[in-house]
């Protein structure tokens, strides 16, 4: 986006100014091809919003031309180990059509971001345990970056205990905790005027942290991947699992209790997945 440019500029500067001891330096620009050469990670963090009266097939089809796009230029000029994390949105078919456009770069590499998610999650569960929120830990989030998402509260823990025994009251979990989280970007919005920012800033680089330092010993985190059929989610879409990471690669964890509450849940977004990667392929943006 040519337009976008002066911004950059301004972007660059403040990056710049932190001073950041591991930083060598920053190259902007509006060329896929030139920006994404010889990259071995690459952070898709800008899409084309909503905006007033756009229908989501009209969301679907101007965010299938940028990343159909992206997918083309990583594919011919980035490095053979390369790793993508989508945060724009809608993050999940973004980084299906990203990696259906995308010949010769394993599937796996192309992930999409519901770290954020994961984050709020994280966040309310301690205040309603008034426990600090590094104690909460194996956290997940399941399905679509969208209102339709399942936080899984029954397979996290506090302090090493399960969370929903910790808590002990599934009213606030199905009707304070759940659409909290699911609608937590929609709350920011109309706060703030504008779509999260800093917090979806920290999320995507959590996000690369831990999928190349790994995640720890008996924990995990959310990320959306592509699916293998686990879980009954269709091979292909690109869903959010609870996943381990070691050195760039990730893991699904596998058998994990759900119930049919959270298969509820689960499936509804699941749905959702599926219909987004149907009108991209009706659009032409996949084949």
């Amino acid at each position: 986006m040519p337009g976008a440019v002066k911004v950059l500029e301004g972007v660059a500067m403040e990056l710049e100014d932190c001073a950041f001891p591991t930083l060598c330096g920053v190259e902007i620009g509006d060329g896929a091809n030139h920006i994404f050469d010889g990259a071995n990670v690459a952070m898709l963090v800008g899409a084309s919003p909503r905006t007033k009266g756009m229908e989501r097939s009209d969301l679907l089809g101007a965010n299938g031309a940028i990343f159909a796009a992206q997918g083309q230029a990583l594919a011919a000029n980035a490095a053979s180990d390369l790793r993508v994390v989508v945060t724009g949105n809608p993050a999940n078919t973004n980084a299906y059509i990203a990696y259906h456009n995308a010949p010769g770069v394993p599937a796996e590499r192309f992930t999409a971001l519901t770290r954020l998610d994961h984050n709020r999650a994280l966040h309310q569960l301690a205040v309603k345990a008034k426990r600090p929120v590094g104690e909460v830990t194996n956290m997940t989030i399941w399905g679509n970056h969208s209102s339709t998402q399942y936080p899984d509260v029954f397979n996290a823990r506090i302090n090493g205990e399960n969370a929903a025994c910790w808590v002990g009251d599934d009213a606030w979990i199905n009707f304070e905790f759940i659409p909290t989280v699911a609608k937590r970007g929609a709350a920011v919005i109309a706060a703030r005027g504008a779509s999260s920012a800093a917090s979806a800033a920290d999320a995507t680089i959590k996000h690369v942290r831990d999928w190349f330092a790994g995640t720890p010993a008996g924990g995990w985190t959310s990320m959306g991947v592509v699916s293998d059929g686990s879980y009954d989610v269709p091979a292909g879409l690109v869903s959010s699992f609870p996943v381990t990471t070691s050195k760039g690669d990730w893991k699904i964890v596998q058998d994990l209790p759900i119930s049919a509450f959270a298969r509820h849940f689960i499936q509804t977004s699941v749905s959702e997945l599926v219909s987004e990667a149907e009108a991209v392929k009706e659009l032409g943006f996949v084949k």
